[in-house]
């Protein structure tokens, strides 16, 4: 039949068209049903584009800088508000278009729409409420559109959408989402952000280096709640040098608007109220998934706190529906979406030795300046579990290289269980350690001892020698510092 396929997929992010791909590549017959845009928030709206904004911040940052670099400017560098973020959105638009060139090249058809689970192995597609993007570059031949389609396997991809507290709902003029921060009509003269995870403080950061006098406000006790408290500690400290004011333990519980600005009701820990005005506010409190009018209810799949239940291979209690990435709970990262989708089509096209996924060998990363990333358990989780641990830290501020850069301030953290050598975790702050932290996602996934990361080779000069460097000190031989 024209409408059957082995697999569908409903949405086209990172998770579902990196399950299309592959299972095209396994040689079944595949199509995506997306109502928007190809490549999903990740690459429109979130991961990308908030890292071109990102990069236009950097820039302005060592332009500012220059005379640290025996550098002289002439005039004075000013941010083009307009410009930033058309390049941001330009590159967005490259990406959709890269995504439908992959769907083109494997054969994976593609319906416009939104689809609604009837009965397992079949789904209806309805003309779509939002504005479908076409991808820039080659559309796929084999676009569709609204039916019935059937298919043996259906992986809900549906991703995740921004939550919104009661009473301080985004109106998208006044309480933004990161959609309206990515694209401001206007860059605000000050700015309070509402939540200090990765959306947040990434946000907070692009503001505060274009010259926005920034407050965030984070219930929890640390910034970057879900990261090592000395790593926290380390950050807050830059954040504070930038002018960032960052109010801990305290919470926003109302909130009062006029024509231009908005009033903030902070509740402190000792349940004082500080009333905080700026121009615009960025509520960045979490997200939640889209698991509403798929017809989940009907059909009986299990959901809890606003996500899909699976098991390790993205299968849900229903047989022939699965679920993947953020709509599948956290983390709620566009790597472990593409994990996610990868075991879950080959666990369906019955290839052996299908291994579930390890969440404690996902990898965070946060973009602000300066970049967090980690993986595995921070120390006080470690210890929490009766770990009997070793640590090991060294500083940016004694290697040559980021030194030379410009960027000594920085910390690699590792900890290792004390009987066994084995990896437990690593944390780091300071420039590009999100790319620094992968030799350690590598070293957890090949099960590396702390002999043979202290006997493998570290280019000189580069900051990676770090990594090395805080495995030495955790083993009390380190040659640096």
């Amino acid at each position: 039949m024209a409408n059957s396929y082995d697999v569908i997929v409903i949405g086209s992010g990172p998770g579902g068209y990196i399950a299309a791909i592959r299972a095209a590549q396994l040689g079944l017959k595949v199509a995506v049903v997306e109502r928007e845009h190809l490549a999903g928030i990740c690459s429109n709206w979130g991961c990308i584009p908030t890292k071109a904004l990102l990069r236009s911040a950097e820039v302005l940052h060592l332009s500012q800088h220059a005379k640290n670099y025996g550098l002289t400017l002439e005039g004075k560098v000013t941010p083009d508000l307009k410009a930033i973020v058309a390049r941001s959105r330009g590159i967005a638009e490259r990406m959709n278009g890269g995504v439908g060139f992959l769907m083109k090249k494997n054969k994976v058809d593609i319906i416009w729409g939104e689809a609604k689970l009837t009965k397992p192995g079949e789904i209806v597609v309805a003309k779509t409420t939002k504005t479908i993007v076409q991808p820039q570059g080659p559309i796929p031949k084999n676009t569709l559109g609204e039916g019935t389609y059937s298919a043996k396997h259906i992986i809900v991809a549906t991703g995740a959408r921004p939550r919104a507290l009661p009473g301080i709902e985004p109106d998208g003029k006044l309480i933004w989402t990161y959609f309206e921060a990515m694209n401001p009509d206007a860059m605000p003269k000050s700015l309070l952000v509402m939540g200090s995870g990765a959306i947040g403080i990434e946000f907070a950061s692009f503001y505060r280096t274009m010259g926005v006098e920034v407050t965030v406000v984070e219930v929890m006790s640390q910034v970057m709640p879900v990261e090592d408290a000395e790593i926290s500690a380390f950050a807050k400290k830059q954040f504070d040098k930038q002018g960032m004011k960052i109010i801990l333990d305290a919470k926003v519980t109302k909130v009062e608007k006029s024509a231009n600005s908005v009033t903030a009701h902070v509740e402190k820990k000792d349940g004082s109220i500080e009333k905080i005005t700026a121009d615009r506010m960025i509520s960045a409190v979490g997200v939640q998934g889209n698991i509403e009018n798929l017809g989940l209810e009907a059909l009986g799949v299990k959901t809890e706190r606003g996500c899909i239940v699976i098991d390790g291979y993205g299968k849900t209690n229903v047989p022939g529906i699965y679920a993947i990435g953020d709509v599948a709970g956290p983390p709620m990262l566009a790597h472990k979406a593409e994990h996610e989708a990868v075991i879950c089509v080959e666990k369906i096209a019955g290839l052996p030795n299908v291994h579930p996924m390890d969440k404690l060998k996902i990898p965070g990363c946060t973009y602000c300046n300066p970049q967090v990333a980690s993986v595995g358990l921070t120390e006080a989780k470690a210890k929490a579990e009766g770990r009997d641990i070793r640590v090991g830290r060294f500083p940016f501020a004694a290697n040559g290289k980021a030194i030379a850069l410009g960027e000594d301030q920085g910390l690699v953290k590792t900890i290792f269980d004390r009987k066994t050598g084995e990896l437990l975790g690593a944390h780091l702050v300071g420039a590009e350690v999100t790319e620094l932290i992968q030799g350690f996602v590598v070293a957890m996934n090949l099960e590396t001892t702390e002999e043979d990361l202290m006997h493998t080779i570290f280019p000189h000069p580069t900051i990676s020698e770090t990594l090395k460097e805080s495995v030495l000190d955790a083993y009390g031989r380190a040659l640096n510092a």
